[in-house]
């Protein structure tokens, strides 16, 4: 298993790196074999992008994240693993597409970067992810069908947090967290823990299984979330 994690503000955060830093320790059980982050500048804001790795696939650092596409248009952070990511890969070379690494990784950001979304009916695995396209200027990011891999975010007043653990994300974004006082309620009463997008954590939510979303950096008011897997009976 590995960790991602990540933030955009349309202004300047004090600290940034040093918090990304702090979020990705939190991570480091998750993926102690290696550690990778970056803070980009855009004319829309700050964004910082951090991940922590257990080799699994391609142990070599040929398989570091945040990885980009050759062209640098699309940059890619993946917690997961792509079970038929070597079948996907024949597909995209018999298209044009050539590969450096033996990472599933790659095949993944590849096969973004030929789809876009149509991608995710094709991905046989679980994984959450998050891919950044430089020339749109948007962030997608994706859970798998069953919600294997954790996905929390938390999105107030244009500004976007998410990681792949609770904790990571509340370092990376500096406030106080203030309980949910009704999803405590429904656990204490009910017994309902995981069974909606809410958290016990105000204002943080989770990525339902099954589901992506898709975010401009240009217009952080909004974050549009869509479901693209439904179960075949």
């Amino acid at each position: 298993m590995c960790g991602i994690v990540g933030s955009f503000s349309k202004n300047s955060t004090p600290g940034l790196d040093e918090l990304l830093q702090e979020s990705l320790l939190a991570l480091h059980h998750r993926g102690p074999d290696d550690r990778g982050k970056e803070v980009l500048h855009f004319n829309a804001g700050q964004l910082a992008l951090g991940h922590t790795r257990l080799s699994v696939i391609d142990i070599s650092q040929r398989g570091h994240q945040p990885m980009h596409s050759p062209d640098e248009r699309y940059t890619i952070i993946f917690n997961g693993e792509i079970y038929n990511y070597k079948e996907l890969g024949q597909e995209l070379r018999a298209l044009g597409r050539s590969f450096s690494s033996d990472s599933d990784t790659e095949i993944l950001l590849a096969a973004w970067a030929e789809w876009q979304e149509e991608c995710l009916p094709k991905l046989v695995g679980m994984f959450a992810f998050v891919v950044l396209d430089r020339e749109k200027l948007t962030l997608s990011g994706c859970r798998d069908a069953f919600g294997v891999k954790p996905f929390f975010y938390r999105h107030q007043a244009g500004k976007l947090h998410f990681a792949s653990e609770i904790p990571a994300l509340l370092k990376l974004w500096g406030g106080s967290p203030e309980p949910n006082w009704q999803r405590i309620y429904d656990y204490l009463v009910c017994g309902r823990a995981d069974d909606q997008e809410y958290t016990f954590f105000k204002d943080v939510q989770q990525l339902l299984p099954g589901h992506w979303f898709h975010f401009s950096l240009e217009k952080p008011q909004s974050l549009l979330v869509n479901r693209w897997w439904w179960p075949n009976i």
